[in-house]
């Protein structure tokens, strides 16, 4: 039973835009009711990677508009609302509906509706005389974002800075927690699945899972509860493991270079909702979509940029000679005696030929857009050296540490300000002992090119107050093959000329290690401690392990608060793809963050803490 999340959201929202009847056996909403399709931003960014603008019209909808925008009346049309449960968009509703705008109002919520913003709507549209118009409420729990079948975000910003912000009292802390709980509730509802939940003692993954688990405790005791088509007697081996974790828990994940395909486009050219857009060769911009509509993209994205190279290579030369073929069938013999017989063959050759035409055209674009999006990509690279940064990174994380040379000339050679900034906390995160001289040589390198330090001060304070940043540690050394061996001296293609493959593989994440532990279910040192939540067991067993959960698990859901990326997403699908028989992991945070971005968090608790160049001046400044 795998989970497909892409494809079961999919499914609500159609259901949804089919005024939530249960759809044609085409998997299509009935066409013959045309309606208007009103969403919130929120809103949007859900809709937006899972159906397109002509799909739309597949499921009768002719118009579509934000709720904020001001709209004229359309007459004799059902309109269909997806909004947050928020205080604006009741206000907008009953506006909307106090005004006639639309014949009936279908309103679904992206989560579930509280009691006060359903009575404030009740009271709105009865006052206004306008109760009729609507004809269904539905909580439809689809608060969260799917960008592959494996991959979603919650799309909370700055959930980190929030978490670990020094000044936050109680019920800040609370409600962040409790916008994550119901972000995964809606997750795990759309699955249809009650999971088994582990999670590290202590800080917000502890506290999300708990929260969860009495979430989900409560919802199974309602009669018509979400799960029940999911639950019976099922053992554990059908039942999925949710593993929560913390930003804190590898902080150099979020913060690392890397040379495979996919995390080099988010981080590089900033994928967002499987969007991107990068320079055309005659000025302006282009925007390509990168999602499971494009072969190259799901065969390639986890290889590294320089097989990427060569497989672009590889597939434009097949597409030349296919199309060489196709030439060479249609072309009649010159000088041939005429033939009935040959008639019927060309005329064959020319069906096959024209059944072949779209199926070629659709390769040439995939060729065309990744040649596009590689020669971007290896512009940015040779300007900033990013296959050194790669390279000395793993290094570092590998050797625990690096030569005080080493570390300058990288701090003082190409790349952008974040990238040495990025480099220089990797530093820190992967040193087993910090040098004070040659932390402070590291600060004025960065200070002279001019580069805000408040977030290596920050990374450095904490790894000071020795909270566990899960890095270079012995366990993770322990199974690293001989990584010399690895390297790659030769280039490996005329378009990568001199770059080394960096097979960065070989050292595996402690986010991907983890979890591999907890899906086998055997006693492991570095898991044994872990609690365990099991919502439909007794609560008097809760948090204690009894045999039966500790699997071994086919599917896992791996969630990380305080913002995720593309290394993680890559790492864990390797995992699950290498796995005998393949199992299935499915990677969700509460939002995808480029290392750029997740820098710039750090910087903002370093400005908080009052560390940093800026802080300096601004404190020297007042003095």
């Amino acid at each position: 039973m795998a989970l497909n999340l892409r494809q079961k959201q999919t499914e609500c929202i159609i259901r949804m835009l089919n005024l939530n009847q249960p759809v044609n056996p085409s998997g299509t909403a009935n066409e013959e009711v045309y309606k208007i399709l009103i969403y919130d931003r929120f809103c949007q960014n859900i809709l937006s990677p899972l159906i397109h603008v002509k799909d739309l019209r597949k499921h009768g909808v002719t118009l579509y508009f934000l709720i904020e925008k001001d709209r004229k009346p359309v007459h004799d049309v059902p309109a269909v609302y997806f909004v947050q449960p928020n205080n604006p968009n009741i206000q907008r509703v009953v506006a909307d509906a106090s005004r006639s705008l639309y014949d009936s109002f279908h309103l679904n919520f992206s989560s579930s509706i509280p009691r006060p913003l359903l009575e404030d709507l009740a009271s709105g549209t009865l006052n206004s005389d306008s109760i009729h118009r609507i004809s269904k409420v539905h909580d439809q729990y689809l608060e969260f974002v799917t960008l592959e079948d494996n991959l979603f975000s919650l799309s909370q910003k700055s959930t980190y800075v929030q978490l670990n912000d020094p000044s936050a009292g109680d019920k800040e802390i609370e409600d962040i927690i409790e916008r994550v709980v119901n972000g995964l509730f809606c997750v795990l509802a759309t699955l249809a699945v009650v999971p088994i939940i582990r999670c590290p003692r202590g800080g917000p993954a502890e506290m999300v899972a708990s929260a969860l688990d009495q979430k989900l405790r409560d919802h199974l005791l309602s009669k018509n509860n979400l799960f029940s088509e999911g639950g019976g007697f099922v053992s554990s081996f059908q039942r999925p493991i949710l593993c929560i974790f913390d930003r804190n828990f590898e902080l150099s994940a979020g913060i690392q270079h890397d040379f495979r395909y996919r995390p080099l486009v988010h981080d590089i050219l900033g994928l967002k909702l499987n969007r991107l857009s990068v320079p055309g060769e005659k000025g302006g911009m282009k925007s390509f979509e990168l999602d499971s509509s494009d072969p190259f993209w799901m065969a390639n994205g986890s290889l590294e940029f320089p097989e990427v190279a060569v497989e672009i290579e590889t597939q434009l030369n097949k597409y030349k000679k296919d199309v060489d073929e196709v030439n060479k069938r249609t072309d009649g013999t010159a000088g041939a005696e005429f033939d009935g017989t040959d008639l019927i063959g060309n005329t064959k050759h020319l069906m096959n030929a024209v059944n072949s035409l779209p199926e070629l055209t659709e390769r040439k674009q995939v060729i065309d857009k990744h040649t596009n999006i590689a020669t971007v990509l290896l512009g940015e690279i040779k300007e900033r050296s990013l296959d050194a940064y790669v390279k000395k990174e793993n290094d570092m994380m590998v050797r625990g540490g690096i030569d005080r040379n080493e570390l300058m000339s990288v701090l003082k050679g190409k790349g952008t300000k974040i990238d040495k900034l990025r480099f220089a906390i990797m530093y820190i995160i992967s040193s087993e002992t910090i040098n004070p001289s040659e932390a402070e040589a590291v600060e004025a390198a960065l200070r002279e090119s001019e580069v805000d330090t408040s977030a290596f001060q920050y990374v450095k304070k904490i790894k000071s107050l020795n909270v566990s940043l899960a890095s270079a540690n012995s366990a993770s050394r322990s199974n690293i093959v001989d990584w010399a061996e690895k390297l790659y001296g030769q280039s490996i293609s005329a378009v990568t000329a001199g770059m080394k493959n960096l097979l960065s593989g070989d050292r595996q994440l402690a986010l991907t290690r983890t979890v591999e532990a907890l899906m086998e279910g055997k006693p492991n040192p570095e898991i044994d401690s872990y609690l365990v939540f099991d919502p439909r067991a007794p609560k008097s067993s809760s948090g204690t392990s009894s045999s039966h959960l500790k699997g071994p698990f086919k599917e896992a859901i791996v969630f990380m608060i305080g913002g995720g990326n593309y290394v993680e997403y890559g790492s864990l699908q390797d995992l699950a793809q290498h796995q005998q028989p393949a199992k299935q992991v499915i990677y969700g945070t509460t939002e995808i963050l480029t290392g750029m971005e997740f820098v710039e968090q750090l910087s903002l608790l370093g400005q908080k803490m009052g560390l940093g160049s800026f802080a300096a001046a601004a404190a020297s400044a007042t003095h």
